[in-house]
């Protein structure tokens, strides 16, 4: 199961917050005219309902007591039209609602996801892609239902509200005054309930984020839980954060249930009194008995807006929850990016310099301490050292991936932090040991490479990664679709598709970052035959524990805690007594003599 911390907390307070709230009326603004013509088709269909009491009034007094059959089919007919009118305001508002809740939640997401892919490698280091994913869909929706239903629905509830106020005092100010006396104890009740409220629509939406994050792990290693056998232990830990989930959501469907009868009940009482007060003036001929009807009729409507505002409580402070986890996104700076107005970095030859840089992930813990390496344009230099001397960080920051302490990094003298991002990475090329391969064709995942390439070029990179020929024997050849993460793949395969992609994007510098580190021998041998055509001209690094691949670099550079301790070409290094390169190579040549005894036995 999942190794990180899924049981990490996200603190927000999910109350109101003015600022976020202002923001979320931005996504709304573009769409105030069909909001508009929303807000009075709602308010059409208010104005429909408020006449129903008055009308059910009139017929008692005027055509039932009178017995006058006649004026009570005319205005049977009449409210039956006006109810057309109504119901014709609904289904044009719900349909202009629904399109303007899709664009929303497009520009909302699209904000959302353009944003994520400006973001440095610290943003992901620390969240489980669960909880982002959270944040993209669930959090969004959340904000969408506020900003399309909830507000209008605030609107409109409070337009009845004080529509059904000045009614039923202009009916009867002594029934009027009974009614209003429950309000007082709603209101407070509200506010006692409030802290509680917000506290538990916190923890439902942390905790979904986690829960999420937990199945997304689960599902994407259950190879590696079924190769250790750990099912049942995952199952266990699955079922801890399930049953997480479902205590704080049961806890705030309490709260709900809690709050709702309340008000039911609450607004029952005082219809109840208003009853008995009604029929006590109906005995003594001070009110008639429609005027009963419509008072009723009316006060059943004001307890509607009340339980609306109350809910519409709820559901600020759950918006609120989502729109600071959606917002700590929106504002998380990028960790890298182009300076203003950076002019574009030209065509390079692919010179690199080091100049003193030092550079960490921690504060106080630098990785690199003072490094300085040039590399000629066409040089393939190799980088060797046992793990955490520094390799990967060199690579990371050739790539702008992040950018030194202290020092600079240049590109045919061109400070990367002068130029723009962009330009830099589309130099560049990199292959992992472990490439991601999206879903997709074959064709297409080769293509991400340069995405203007042609069909014939497409083919033309995969014959010089020799992965021609395992594509051609595909179902579809370069139209097969790929699995998520290229599991009908193989990894030597994935591999293989990975060179074709840099291939293609002809960079000016090419990076292997420990690429053949889990390849088989046949599938290295084609590797090493592509990179006999690739490297050549071109400015490289490799990276890579296993020596034998590495013998073609014109320059070993040997780094130990983040500095240059050796450097030359293999048979220089050899040939240094005691020389930590020489060491490495003869231990690795033991170990596979080592090895072809065992295989021979």
């Amino acid at each position: 199961m999942p190794v990180r911390r899924l049981e990490e907390e996200e603190q927000f307070a999910a109350d109101f917050n003015a600022g976020y709230f202002r923001r979320l009326l931005g996504y709304a603004w573009p769409h105030r005219r069909s909001l508009l013509v929303v807000l009075l088709l709602m308010l059409v269909g208010a104005v429909v309902g408020l006449a129903t009491p008055y009308v059910m009034g009139l017929a008692v007094d005027t055509y039932i007591a009178r017995g006058d059959l006649t004026g009570l089919a005319w205005l049977t007919l009449g409210y039956l039209a006006l109810n057309v009118v109504g119901w014709g305001a609904f289904t044009v508002r719900t349909g202009l609602l629904s399109r303007v809740g899709q664009q929303i939640l497009h520009s909302l997401r699209m904000d959302l996801f353009q944003h994520i892919h400006t973001l440095g490698f610290d943003f992901f280091d620390g969240r489980p892609v669960g909880k982002i994913l959270t944040r993209l869909t669930n959090d969004v929706n959340v904000l969408n239902d506020l900003l399309t239903n909830g507000l209008l629905s605030l609107l409109i509830e409070l337009f009845n509200l004080v529509a059904i106020v000045v009614l039923l005092v202009s009916l009867r100010l002594d029934l009027a005054l009974v009614s209003f006396g429950i309000v007082p104890p709603l209101v407070m009740l509200a506010f006692r309930l409030r802290p509680r409220i917000r506290d538990a629509y916190r923890r439902v939406r942390t905790r979904l984020s986690i829960l999420n994050a937990a199945l997304h792990e689960g599902v994407s290693g259950v190879r590696v839980s079924q190769i250790f056998a750990r099912q049942e232990e995952n199952l266990r830990r699955f079922d801890e954060l399930n049953r997480t989930n479902l205590e704080v959501n049961l806890a705030a469907a309490r709260l709900n249930l809690l709050f709702g009868p309340l008000v039911e009940l609450t607004g029952a009482a005082g219809t109840a009194a208003v009853m008995g007060y009604g029929a006590y003036l109906i005995g003594r001929g001070q009110m008639s008995i429609g005027m009963l009807v419509a008072f009723l009729g009316y006060l059943g409507r004001f307890w509607g807006p009340i339980s609306t505002l109350s809910n519409f409580h709820n559901q600020l402070l759950s918006a609120m929850a989502s729109a600071e986890r959606v917002f700590e996104i929106l504002d998380y700076p990028p960790q890298v990016s182009s300076a203003p107005g950076a002019p574009e970095l030209p065509r390079i030859r692919g010179e690199v310099d080091f100049d003193h840089v030092t550079f960490g992930y921690e504060p106080g813990r630098p990785v690199l301490h003072g490094f300085t390496l040039h590399v000629a344009a066409g040089e393939i230099v190799a980088l060797v050292g046992p793990t955490g001397a520094g390799k990967s960080s060199i690579i990371s920051l050739i790539s702008r991936f992040y950018d030194p302490w202290e020092g600079a990094i240049r590109l045919d003298g061109h400070d990367l932090r002068e130029v723009d991002l962009a330009s830099v990475r589309r130099q560049i090329a990199i292959v992992l040991q472990e490439n991601f391969v999206f879903s997709g064709t074959v064709f297409d995942n080769i293509r991400y490479g340069r995405l203007e390439a042609t069909r014939e070029e497409v083919i033309a990179a995969a014959k010089l990664a020799n992965a021609h020929v395992f594509i051609e024997r595909l179902p579809q050849g370069y139209d097969t679709v790929l699995a998520e993460r290229g599991a009908n793949l193989s990894l030597g395969q994935r591999q293989l598709l990975a060179f074709a992609r840099a291939i293609l994007a002809d960079p000016a510098i090419l990076v292997l970052d420990e690429a053949t580190a889990y390849i088989d021998t046949e599938t290295e041998r084609l590797i090493q035959s592509a990179l006999d055509r690739l490297l050549q001209g071109r400015t490289s690094f490799i990276v890579a524990h296993r020596l034998a691949t590495i013998r073609r670099a014109h320059r070993i550079v040997v780094i130990e805690g983040g500095r240059i301790v050796e450097m030359g070409t293999h048979e220089q290094l050899l040939a240094l007594p005691g020389g930590r390169y020489r060491a490495l190579y003869e231990t690795q040549t033991q170990l596979g003599k080592a090895g072809e005894r065992v295989l021979a036995s």
